[in-house]
């Protein structure tokens, strides 16, 4: 088992910043590929990027190309999700998913492609 752990949410002004973390423990050995989703009020869950378990592959929603970033730490054990010029339509619950494998450049996209997920953490961007 993974468990997986977001932090970071909050409140933050349309056109601010806000950082997401997301620590994963527990069976991680071999690597962990991970992703960030996202729940909208009254919309389903979707996909906004996604990374490898080394780090070099990285894959982003089109809606938030050039103003997210995602990247992990050297131990491979905590991602981040680095969120500028936040809208306030991108007010949702922001979810951290985690799939292990032995691929260095797997990441999924889908939420099927993920084993496990973290519990969740509010952002709110207000106008």
């Amino acid at each position: 088992q993974v468990q997986l752990v977001e932090s970071g949410g909050g409140l933050v002004q349309a056109g601010g910043s806000l950082r997401l973390s997301c620590a994963a423990s527990g069976r991680t050995y071999g690597g962990v590929a991970m992703g960030w989703f996202r729940r909208a009020p009254g919309k389903e869950r979707e996909f906004v990027a996604a990374i490898s378990w080394s780090g070099g592959s990285t894959h982003y929603a089109d809606s938030v190309k050039g103003r997210f970033t995602i990247s992990r730490d050297s131990a491979k054990t905590t991602v981040y999700l680095q969120m500028k010029s936040l809208k306030p339509e991108e007010t949702a619950v922001y979810y951290c998913a985690g799939r292990k494998t032995y691929s260095r450049s797997y990441y999924g996209t889908t939420l099927d492609e993920y084993d496990y997920w973290g519990q969740g953490t509010q952002v709110t961007v207000s106008s």
